[in-house]
């Protein structure tokens, strides 16, 4: 009787044995793979901490070099001397005298007798006006004034042989009365009419334009052969007065005491005038008065000066900064704005010491005067302050001072210092050299030699720089 055959569903024990063989050869090839990635990232790694080690140590090797290397700098000795209080101030050149010419009679512009930006003087003959019916004016009133003159006489003689007939008892009173009466009348025509004819003259002088006042004249405002009149608002040409010239200024109201009391006690302010960027001296003067009020919008007060602009520098209307001289301090101890220097305790300068280092001190400003400071407090005259190359200096710091007149005090120690630091910076070359060697054992044999060459060369510089 033949047996039902049930299918068997699990594999071939050798297919699977076979099977788990090959697994387990996968896991240990990835587990080898991971060993040598740990492995080669682990060597990589000490080599970068040895690389920068190395660098580190140079690194502090150099910095401490620097460190120890005297800065250069230039310095100057503070000094007593005077040194002059001024205020400053912003105004603008006002002419003393600005007149615009104009015609005094109406008629044709003839003739213009003068050049743009001419100096005059004061009755120079500027311009003509046509005079012909002025002239015509003046003969009509000289005409008149013969006839009047004429009826006159024959009214005084007519006169006298009145006043003889009264006496003859002749004629009656009122005929005499009569006559003196018309003998007055004439003499009244006369007067009128040599008014008229001084009318006429003076037209005709009116008719020759001249300077009223000297100065220099500006544009032309009108050519020759226009109508001009009395009337015109523009005028020919405007005269300003140059010399002297004024200057109104401005100064906040807490500087007024100080200069009222120079004015009171007499005394002449001087003040210097420079142009908008105060790099050029246009003029020297004097204050002449301060005004009544104060402007409360500003809370400043105006001053005016008076300069004699000997070489025109000035010009009306011209931009000005004001210096005004109120004080001089006399021997006050100054130094060079630049020594100064401003941290948070407020100003301090570097004073060279006599072992050649610097010193932080503090110090109390004063007034400033151009490039110098009155050092109020601080210091005292002689002593050393840096001016130039403060920036990278510290309290202690070692400095190759040079003064300001350019000549060197420590070249000698200077040359020391940079030749230790040449020997320095090869021994530092040598041992970065032998630090390459060690870090990568597979180097050649030339770099080795060159190594062992770099630091027989160092320590032999070395003992030729020693000093005995």
């Amino acid at each position: 009787m033949n047996k039902l055959t049930v299918p068997d569903n699990h594999s071939d024990p050798a297919t699977g044995k076979s099977r788990r063989r090959w697994l387990k050869w996968l896991i240990w090839l990835l587990v080898l793979i991971a060993i040598g990635f740990g492995i080669r990232h682990f060597v990589e790694q000490r080599k970068a901490e040895a690389d920068s080690a190395a660098g580190a140590q140079s690194m502090r090797r150099g910095g401490a070099a620097a460190m120890n290397r005297p800065m250069p700098v230039v310095a100057v000795s503070a000094r007593t001397g005077d040194i002059n209080v001024y205020l400053n101030g912003l105004g603008s050149a006002v002419p003393l005298n600005a007149v615009t010419v104009k015609t005094q009679v109406n008629g044709q512009l003839m003739k213009i007798l003068f050049h743009e930006g001419q100096l005059v003087k004061k009755g120079d003959l500027l311009a003509e006006v046509d005079p012909r019916p002025y002239q015509v004016q003046l003969t009509q009133a000289e005409g008149q004034m013969a006839r009047d003159q004429a009826l006159l006489k024959n009214s005084q003689i007519d006169l006298e042989r009145y006043r003889t007939l009264f006496k003859q008892d002749s004629i009656a009173r009122q005929q005499l009365d009569t006559q003196e009466s018309l003998v007055r009348q004439y003499e009244g025509a006369i007067k009128v009419d040599q008014g008229q004819i001084d009318a006429a003259k003076l037209q005709l002088t009116y008719a020759n334009i001249t300077a009223p006042i000297g100065g220099r004249v500006g544009l032309r405002q009108v050519d020759p052969g226009n109508i001009v009149s009395t009337s015109d608002t523009t005028g020919i040409v405007v005269i300003t007065q140059l010399q002297p010239i004024s200057v109104v200024f401005t100064l906040p109201e807490d500087n007024i005491p100080a200069v009222m009391k120079k004015l009171q006690a007499g005394e002449k302010l001087a003040v210097d005038a420079y142009d908008r960027a105060q790099l050029n001296k246009l003029a020297s003067g004097t204050l002449v008065t301060v005004d009544n009020q104060i402007d409360p919008t500003t809370g400043t007060v105006k001053l005016k000066a008076q300069f004699a602009n000997d070489n025109y520098s000035m010009f009306a209307n011209q931009f000005v900064n004001t210096r005004l001289l109120v004080d001089t301090k006399r021997g006050v101890v100054i130094v060079p704005s630049a020594g100064i220097q401003h941290g948070n305790q407020g100003a301090f300068v570097y004073v060279v010491n006599a072992d050649r280092t610097v010193s932080v001190r503090a110090v109390q400003t004063g007034t400033a005067q151009g490039d110098d400071t009155e050092i109020v407090s601080g210091l005292k005259s002689g002593d050393v302050i840096v001016v130039d190359g403060a920036d990278k200096l510290r309290e202690g710091a070692k400095v190759d001072v040079a003064m300001k007149d350019g000549q060197a005090v420590a070249a000698k120690e200077g040359a020391h210092g940079q030749r230790g630091n040449g020997n320095r910076q090869k021994r530092d070359g040598a041992s970065r050299a032998n630090a390459q060697a060690d870090a990568h054992p597979g180097a050649s044999a030339a770099a080795q030699a060159a190594a062992n060459k770099n630091s027989l060369k160092t320590n032999k510089d070395a003992g030729k720089g020693a000093t005995p």
